[in-house]
């Protein structure tokens, strides 16, 4: 096939934050609006269709404290506290998951939460939105253990058990630019008990939020492939959420996959904010994980609707353009589906058998 005329491949995605920003949106009904409208942000129906982007791990994630308090001080009980209640962490993450339902139960057969690569697929065949639903971060498993059978009822099937902030479950990844992922303490107990939890339950487990103590310790009691949904490579970009190339290797041995996150501040050697970045800087992460794991390892995590991401990338509507340059810098055309696809739904199918 002339790569000038390849047909745009179907994308799955391994992270975006669209369930969060629905419930920070202001609007009326956000809900109505991403499915029959147009939604502020990088992701809508419309335009995800449009891009043939056609599912992914969509996150439910408990925002920062300062952030909501100040910009969204409306959705606290107590604008006045210092941090949540564990009431509100609770009850924001439960209507995370109330606002996935409802994206299926009101878009008319158009979207569907899927627990399955069959189901994957079929979504795919029939031009629907496969939601596999992600938990970034677990603070509120540590306030009501037993939501973890009940979300998983709901269709939970991946789980990211850290985030930046310290928790039950172990310490948190946040360090300033340039650090390495060595960043803490590891897996707690606690932590521990969770993953082996989810590994029972053939849970996806994700690493991109884990420090590098809390990576190895998973590595060795997961016994299953390793998912960093959202991580680039450390030797491109010194932020301590990029892999080190020894834990590439170990992904590789492990038969994980990296997905590749396109926020700016994870792509460039300098880990500036700055959107006048080029779409070859992601092709270069690319290339360099294609190198480290082999060309059946690597995806696309983008973090959509929760990064900064480049000019060129402004939103879904874009990727044709990252998936154009991949082509000019002789990426064949089997190697782009099984980015944009096929790797994830390799990797999902083995660790949820």
């Amino acid at each position: 096939m002339n790569k000038a005329t390849m047909t745009q491949p179907i994308v799955f995605d391994g992270h975006n934050d669209l369930l969060t920003r629905l419930w920070l949106s202001s609007a009326a009904d956000p809900v109505h609006d991403f499915i029959y409208g147009t939604l502020p942000g990088h992701l809508d129906l419309k335009r995800c269709r449009r891009a043939r982007w056609m599912g992914g791990l969509f996150s439910i994630f408990l925002p920062p404290y300062a952030y909501v308090k100040n910009n969204h001080p409306d959705k606290l009980s107590n604008p006045s506290n210092s941090d949540f209640t564990a009431q509100e962490i609770v009850d924001i993450c439960c209507a995370q998951l109330e606002l996935a339902q409802q994206l299926q139960a009101r878009s008319d057969g158009q979207i569907q939460i899927c627990t399955s690569v069959a189901q994957i697929k079929a979504c795919q065949q029939n031009q629907q939105l496969a939601i596999v639903l992600h938990l970034e971060g677990a603070e509120f498993l540590a306030i009501e253990p037993d939501l973890l059978d009940v979300f998983y009822e709901s269709g939970l099937r991946s789980i990211g058990p850290l985030w930046n902030r310290k928790s039950l479950f172990g310490d948190g990844l946040n360090a300033s630019f340039p650090h390495s992922p060595d960043t803490g303490s590891g897996l707690t107990e606690a932590g521990k008990d969770l993953i082996l939890a989810c590994r029972d339950k053939h849970m996806l487990i994700d690493v991109s939020h884990m420090n590098e103590r809390a990576f190895w310790d998973t590595l060795e009691i997961a016994d299953q492939p390793i998912v960093a949904t959202h991580s680039n490579a450390h030797a491109l970009c010194a932020q301590a959420r990029n892999l080190t190339d020894r834990q590439l290797a170990a992904i590789k041995q492990n038969g994980g996959l990296v997905g590749v996150n396109f926020d700016v501040a994870f792509l460039r050697a300098d880990g500036q904010r700055d959107t006048h970045t080029s779409l070859d800087v992601i092709v270069d992460h690319l290339a360099y994980l294609i190198d480290h794991l082999g060309e059946d390892h690597v995806g696309f995590g983008s973090d959509f609707d929760g990064c900064l991401l480049p000019d060129e990338l402004s939103d879904i509507s874009q990727i044709s353009k990252l998936i154009e340059r991949m082509q000019q810098r002789h990426f064949s055309d089997a190697l782009i589906e099984k980015i944009t696809s096929k790797n994830w739904f390799r990797v999902l199918d083995e660790i949820w058998e």
